[in-house]
């Protein structure tokens, strides 16, 4: 499941690492800036209202790395729990995130042990909140800082992969502090999940006569087994990548690779944090995550949304609708999007902003927050 997402991540680093290695000789590094450049003049906030803004917040005695951008502050709050552990969406966000802005005030956070943050911080600083409970603290310092700087009582509460273990811990302890949890590609059990994305992997490459793929993954069989290693998940994660499972219909995992080189936010020193951070990270919390399952959490008292992806192995979508029709929540809403796997606002990014709007914006609206109304005029 996270874990395609995080040794993805690991590749991709290793892949930005020889382009840039490339890239630092003459002409190519200062293509390579102008292209940011003109990428962080394109994403530039104009607006009025607006906000755009990259800091460091003391959170539980480390310096955790935001950024905050919106075209109106007056739009309610959506807080972006990241994937991994230890994988940012801030990279790739320039690719998909600025129709969000004119809805919400976005704040992208590196964890704890992820990328700007990790660099920022010293491995010994951040080792005491290493833990799943220790970064849903986190997590809470966060959104109280949100709350008081921005004036407002609720927030919306989005988590991605790895960070839907934080939105559900953290809707579980707060559900009053949001406005709904939104859950894209949500983690339900771990280990039914790598038994349902091991069980995929192999019938695709059974089905495509694939010998090498079938033999490497028989060679891990029983999986998961009573005890899973590092070993045994990376071949796992390997061909369920290769054949769809995190992005639907790509073979290629480091489809989005050039994205994260041209973020206007990432220097070529903070992509490479992000892969020892992600590094870092899996040191504390594999055995954490192999653990967890929320089979038996399924009241809420907060409203809930999960977005998922038809084909999504990482984090299997039938393990999350199972689990989504035994939820109890003030309202819930499911929303399957057919032609993406785990990567859905950037595999169907048109389709994600609509929901978005149309399923999770009225909880705000409802409660009288938000800009006042569009200022265009309709004749």
């Amino acid at each position: 499941m996270w874990t395609s997402r995080r040794m993805r991540d690991v590749a991709l680093v290793t892949t930005l690492g020889l382009l840039a290695g490339v890239a630092y000789a003459g002409p190519h590094q200062d293509s390579l800036a102008k292209a940011r450049g003109i990428i962080a003049t394109r994403e530039k906030i104009v607006s009025p209202h607006g906000i755009q803004q990259n800091l460091y917040v003391p959170i539980n005695g480390i310096k955790q790395w935001i950024s905050i951008r919106g075209n109106d502050v007056r739009n309610p709050v959506l807080l972006v729990l990241h994937g991994g552990p230890g994988s940012p969406e801030t990279p790739a966000a320039w690719t998909f995130q600025q129709p969000w802005e004119d809805y919400f005030t976005v704040v992208e956070w590196s964890q704890r042990g992820t990328g700007r943050t990790y660099e920022a911080n010293t491995p010994a600083q951040m080792a005491p909140g290493m833990t799943a409970a220790g970064m849903t603290d986190d997590a809470a310092a966060l959104v109280q800082y949100l709350q008081q700087r921005f004036h407002r009582k609720k927030i919306f509460l989005m988590g991605h992969s790895w960070g839907t273990v934080l939105g559900v811990m953290l809707a579980q302890r707060h559900p009053d502090w949001f406005y709904a949890y939104i859950g894209v590609g949500q983690v339900v059990n771990t280990r039914q999940g790598e038994r349902v994305g091991y069980e995929y992997a192999l019938h695709e490459a059974q089905a495509h006569h694939n010998s090498e793929a079938v033999r490497q993954l028989e060679s891990i069989a029983p999986y998961p087994g009573k005890t899973l290693t590092l070993d045994a998940i990376g071949v796992r994660s390997k061909w369920e990548m290769y054949y769809g499972g995190l992005a639907y219909g790509r073979r290629d995992f480091q489809w989005d690779a050039r994205t994260w080189m041209l973020s206007p936010d990432y220097s070529d020193r903070d992509l490479d944090a992000i892969g020892t951070g992600s590094l870092y990270s899996l040191k504390y919390l594999l055995p954490a995550l192999l653990s967890v399952s929320f089979d038996n959490v399924t009241d809420f008292g907060c409203p809930v949304i999960e977005f998922v992806g038809a084909h999504d192995y990482t984090t299997p979508s039938s393990l999350v609708v199972d689990w989504f029709k035994r939820l109890h929540a003030p309202s819930k809403r499911l929303v399957v999007f057919a032609d993406s796997g785990h990567m859905m606002f950037e595999e169907q990014p048109g389709r994600f902003l609509v929901h978005l709007v149309n399923d999770a914006l009225p909880y705000a609206t409802a409660a009288g927050d938000g800009a006042p109304a569009e200022r265009e005029t309709v004749n």
